[in-house]
């Protein structure tokens, strides 16, 4: 059977190395492009991060994508106290021999979706990092963007946020460019599904994880074991999230995670609020003519609930091969 042609846009990171990881070995997944956006790290960390990844797994055929630097409006900031002074948990590892492709994110990712449309199978886009790429995709290529099949983001939340009081990373990074990508997939009816900080936590590898791993002679088990180990010394914690590698989990084993379709909004302008994701709860069968906003125009599946072993077990078995 064919795997899903997928694409990954990226700001390899510690759990986005997870997932490159899940995305380039499942065969489940058909791996077609990764784009490169600045976010956890400065975008060259990014890049380098990201070619490492790939080339220790032997999927050096895989096209790599540079994107944007900064987001569309706000000044970069990056996430290197949670993820390493390299982005990457500080490994030590030589420098990739892979290179990237020579167009830019935007048209690589419009000439990928738009061969997978052509072939009858439409890409399912997983952006793990804040959307600027995307929204980019959005403006610049809107005929591509149309003929996505389903997006996929790692990204705000419904009732838990980390980079404010109110607001998740990705979505903080570049609210503007978030609230571009949704009002996009509302226009061209993509569907969309948001996994957020809500279940973002749930999937964990213990240490007892990164013993097992550690005695299988692979570079994706040696470099799963690493990244896992490293989030376990700076949290002083047995046990640590894959995280956005969770979001790539559930394309695999969509029965491991409860949506609910929701309304959606970013707020683009709160003074403490700025970056937050709204997530409408109502029941809008009742009157809500008081209301002089209306329903969101983005209609979600929001991740609610996810069976966090379960979907632990799929990134475990696949960085761990048959030894696992």
């Amino acid at each position: 059977m064919q795997g899903i042609p997928v694409v990954l846009d990226v700001d390899t990171g510690v759990d986005d190395a997870c997932a490159l990881l899940l995305a380039a070995l499942h065969p489940g997944l058909d791996l077609r492009a990764v784009t490169c956006v600045g976010g956890n790290a400065p975008l060259v960390d990014v890049v380098r991060n990201t070619l490492t990844v790939l080339e220790m797994v032997g999927r050096t055929e895989v096209p790599v994508g540079i994107g944007a630097a900064r987001p569309l409006l706000e000044d970069p900031v990056d996430a290197r106290h949670v993820h390493g002074s390299d982005g990457m948990a500080d490994l030590g590892l030589p420098s990739p021999a892979m290179r990237p492709d020579e167009r830019i994110a935007v048209d690589l990712l419009r000439d990928t979706i738009e061969a997978s449309a052509d072939e009858g199978r439409p890409l399912t886009l997983v952006p793990l990092a804040p959307m600027t790429n995307i929204a980019l995709l959005a403006r610049l290529h809107p005929h591509a963007f149309r003929r996505l099949g389903r997006v996929v983001f790692m990204g705000g939340g419904a009732n838990v946020s980390n980079a404010t009081a109110a607001a998740e990373f990705n979505v903080f990074h570049d609210p503007e460019a978030a609230a571009v990508v949704l009002d996009a997939c509302a226009v061209h009816e993509v569907p969309v599904t948001m996994y957020g900080l809500d279940v973002f936590y749930e999937p964990k590898v213990t240490d007892a994880h990164v013993a097992r791993l550690r005695g299988i002679d692979t570079a994706a088990a040696q470099l799963a074991a690493a990244l896992i180990s490293f989030h376990h010394r700076r949290f002083a914690s047995d046990g640590a999230t894959i995280g956005d590698a969770g979001a790539v989990a559930t394309l695999l084993a969509p029965d491991a995670v409860r949506t609910e379709r929701r309304p959606v909004r970013v707020e683009l302008s709160g003074t403490w609020t700025r970056g937050r994701t709204i997530v409408d709860t109502r029941d809008w069968s009742g009157d809500m003519a008081h209301d002089p906003h209306g329903p969101a125009p983005a209609s979600v599946d929001v991740a609610l609930e996810v069976n966090g072993p379960w979907l632990a077990d799929v990134w475990l078995r696949t960085v761990g091969g048959e030894d696992w």
